[in-house]
């Protein structure tokens, strides 16, 4: 299973170029890298993203992250994954463009 996080086109550059980050301004004011399991991502998109353009969606192994994930209690009691250290390059397994279509995102198959 992987966890995935969502960034907008200059927040990935950065993180590309610096190799690290601490996430977006929403990770930054909540003091931890949001993620979501691929059944929380439409609804992710949908309410933080809905009117955003073209997105970067990164994939992690969850286990790859160790103790800093968080599995915590969220939107409607769900239980989501929060990172509690900076987000690195070598973090993410693989990374890919999702664009807005008449429905929204459409992220394609994940996993």
């Amino acid at each position: 299973m992987m966890i995935y996080k969502v960034l907008r086109p200059a927040e990935w550059t950065d993180l590309q170029a610096a190799g690290v980050t601490q996430g977006a301004p929403v990770d930054l004011a909540d003091g931890f890298v949001h993620f979501s399991t691929a059944a929380q991502l439409a609804v992710t998109l949908s309410k933080h993203f809905g009117s955003e353009g073209d997105l970067i969606l990164l994939a992690c192994d969850p286990a790859a992250l160790g103790d800093d994930l968080r599995w915590e209690p969220s939107r409607g009691g769900d239980l989501f994954p929060h990172l509690y250290r900076p987000l690195a390059m070598q973090d993410i397994a693989w990374s890919r463009v999702i664009g807005r279509g008449d429905n929204g995102h459409e992220t394609g198959p994940l996993e």
